[in-house]
């Protein structure tokens, strides 16, 4: 990016290389699949034929998938990857940085107990930032008196905290993820004291999780326990807003005299006639308090378990809004969201380091990334429903941080009459005003209005990574997490928001077809899991869905498989995945497609005539037991005894068994005639789904820990696919 007129850019874009040979592959590939749905129709059997029905069905499926395929080049025609100077940046006088606020969202503090929390809350308090600039703000949807405690006491133990990090440079931040890992180890006695400190907190915070309830003599560390009575419930609450720590006060000062970050507790209040919604509802109150308080023109949103990762992550994000020639029009910048605690092969394929580096960059090169819910610097005015528009300006310099002369008691008072069940009665809010309702990814349905509204995007993925979090470690968690993320993605697709309509015309072509990859997710189960029986169960029947070896129509088909999946193992590789790694993603983007991605569907159609409703299911931040997070560990896959987990597991078993019979069954026949020529390419994909369901027949017949499929499952699983095999194929 070249200076001009004296202009300094504060970050840099550089396209992606290779493209060239890319679009060239990719050519090749539309060449290839026109021509195996041009056999497809050509050599369909006549009426009456046996397997008619399933070669149509065989023909909608490859209709679909190569839609679909059209679809995911929209992300891969030209990535972009930015740089920041933030050296540039820092040649500002500090008085000029904006003020920033952190917003951090939790609503249970079981699945995410109060200890994670806080280690999440000090690690932003902790910014490489002027700290009287920093408000961090914790929303407790359960209105827990467990999660209020672990505040009070991330605030006292932020004043030894912060200092610390100043003086050691200390990366990550969270205090848990820093005294965990080898750069918390050492024999200093400082280091020592503080790790001592921190355990002692922790301990003392995770004795009174285990309680249930925060002790009298302990409630004496601040007033606001006088807040709960023993009628509250996490449902049913008044407003609370609570300023743990004031910068503007002259005792808000850690040990060595340096103003401490603003930090305030909220939860709004909660009536079981009163509809929450979820998520976004919390923002939009933190929206809506923050504004009596600091009203800072930045606004950061982390979830509970994504801690900071990077003390510079606020510098980097203002290097993109406060470009003098290039950020006038950004509205927020998205960095990726990365786990800590993986394994190495990516069992469960929660790592989405394609879609991190390369899909979101490929979304950054056609006007921006989406809105993902976390890790995520949000201009408040483009958040708050502003459009843009040429003569937009934003006033850095204007003062922002908490300068009115009321105290502490009267801005609670006021931010709690903002945070209540009937305040955004007749209001904008939910609707053009912050967050939208009525969708269960709130995030991504926001940040499409957003840029609709003329406002771009900005993806940002440093070397090291701004946020880490926790991912699901067990096969049900990571189903049920995908089942809601593509059910809402497929509700908005359904919906009046559908990106290819409502953003015609104020979105990029190509921008629009990338937001329907992931809204389209779930509309992938029905071809998947059709492609995934019926040829198998045809292979059964010794009716052949595909063209003979010898035919030169086999060439296509052969081309498509082994390109495809090449040059999705090279992508796979250059983000980041081993080939292990590679072939886990396989596996589960079968098992999502025809479990989680199943039921989004089913649920959106039932939806549609308003037999169902929506709801929000909080993922597990923790391990369900040590045994299953040993299994998590030594990577083997956990099926547990779950009731919830039945109809999805039985799913998964009926499909393995299927094939496994089939092929069997295929091989012989092959094997007895002398002649794989005519069945070869389904013997193959046979063959393939059932390698990749080896660990599900371990789970099945073989394991005998507690992670393995219950025997209800199997023999479901077992008696529908006897069914299935034994029933005339039509």
């Amino acid at each position: 990016m070249a200076e001009t007129s004296g202009h300094r850019p504060l970050f840099a874009t550089q396209a992606a290389r290779g493209r060239t040979a890319y679009k060239l592959f990719a050519s090749s590939m539309l060449v290839t699949i026109c021509l195996v749905l041009i056999y497809r129709v050509t050599h369909a059997p006549e009426a009456g034929e046996s397997g008619r029905w399933a070669w149509l069905g065989m023909l909608a499926a490859e209709l679909w998938f190569s839609f679909y395929w059209i679809l995911t080049q929209s992300v891969r025609w030209n990535p972009v990857y930015r740089t920041t100077f933030k050296d540039r940046l820092s040649q500002l006088d500090e008085a000029e940085l904006p003020c920033v606020d952190l917003f951090v969202c939790t609503a249970d503090p079981v699945a995410e107990p109060p200890e994670m929390v806080i280690s999440t809350v000090l690690s932003l308090m902790a910014y490489d930032y002027p700290s009287e600039k920093l408000s961090v703000y914790l929303s407790d949807d359960s209105g827990s008196e467990l999660t209020f405690y672990a505040t009070c006491e991330a605030a006292q133990f932020a004043k030894r905290w912060l200092p610390f990090c100043r003086r050691h440079r200390v990366e990550p931040r969270s205090p848990a993820a820093y005294f965990a890992g080898s750069a918390g180890a050492s024999d200093d006695k400082e280091h020592s004291d503080m790790k001592n400190l921190f355990k002692e907190m922790e301990s003392r915070i995770h004795a009174v999780s285990i309680l249930g309830k925060v002790p009298k003599e302990q409630k004496i560390i601040h007033n606001g326990f006088s807040e709960w009575t023993s009628e509250m419930t996490s449902k049913n609450h008044q407003p609370i807003v609570q300023i743990l720590i004031d910068s503007r006060e002259e005792t808000s000062v850690d040990i060595d005299g340096t103003v401490l970050p603003t930090l305030v507790y909220m939860a709004r209040e909660k009536r079981p006639q009163h509809h929450h919604n979820f998520k976004a509802g919390a923002m939009n109150a933190l929206l809506r308090v923050s504004s009596v308080i600091s009203n800072s023109p930045i606004i950061l949103n982390v979830d509970c378990d994504m801690y900071s990762n990077n003390s510079q992550s606020i510098r980097d994000a203002l290097c993109f809004v406060m470009d003098e020639q290039q950020g006038h029009d950004v509205a927020f910048v998205q960095f990726p969201q990365c786990y800590e605690n993986t394994t190495k092969n990516d069992i469960y394929a929660n790592a989405f380091k394609v879609i991190n580096y390369v899909e979101l960059s490929g979304l950054d090169g056609l006007g921006g990334p989406l809105y993902i819910g976390s890790g995520c610097f949000h201009r408040r005015n483009a958040l708050c429903g502003t459009k843009y528009s040429t003569e937009y300006k934003e006033d850095w310099k204007r003062r922002t941080k908490m300068e009115n002369k009321e105290t502490a008691s009267i801005l609670e008072d006021r931010a709690k009459s903002l945070a209540t069940c009937i305040y955004e009665f007749n209001t904008e809010w939910g609707k053009e005003m912050g967050l939208k309702y009525g969708c269960a990814v709130e995030d991504v349905i926001t940040g499409l209005t957003i840029q609709c509204r003329g406002w771009r995007s900005v993806y940002f993925n440093p070397e090291r990574k701004g946020f880490l979090g926790a991912s699901p470690t067990t096969l049900l968690q990571t189903l049920v997490q995908h089942k809601r993320w593509s059910e809402g993605n497929l509700q908005i697709t359904l919906s009046k928001y559908c990106p290819l309509f409502y953003g015609h015309g104020k979105l990029k072509v190509g921008h629009r077809m990338a937001y329907c990859i992931y809204g389209l997710w779930a509309a992938n189960s029905i071809p998947t899991l059709f492609y995934l029986t019926i040829p198998s169960l045809f292979l059964l029947k010794g009716v052949s869905l595909f063209p003979e070896a010898s035919s030169p129509w086999f060439v296509p088909f052969a081309y498509i498989a082994v390109a495809k999946n090449a040059y999705s193992l090279v992508e796979s590789l250059v983000s980041g995945d081993t080939l292990v790694g590679w072939w886990n993603i396989q596996r589960m983007w079968m098992l999502k497609r025809t479990t989680s991605y199943l039921f989004a569907t089913i649920d959106n159609m039932l939806a549609m005539v308003g037999a169902s409703k929506a709801t929000f299911v909080i993922t597990a931040k923790v391990a369900e037991d040590d045994d299953s997070a040993k299994r998590y560990e030594q990577e083997v896959m956990e099926f547990g005894t779950t009731a919830s987990a039945g109809v999805m597991f039985v799913i998964i078993g009926t499909t393995a068994l299927i094939n496994l019979a089939c092929l069997v069954v295929g091989l012989h026949r092959a094997v007895s005639d002398r002649a794989f020529g005519g069945l070869l390419i389904q013997n193959v994909v046979c063959g393939l789904v059932a390698a990749l369901n080896l660990p599900i027949y371990e789970a099945m017949f073989l394991r005998k820990d507690k992670g393995r499929m219950s025997s209800s499952t199997v023999f479901a699983s077992a008696g529908l696919s006897v069914l299935a095999c034994v029933l005339p194929v039509l």
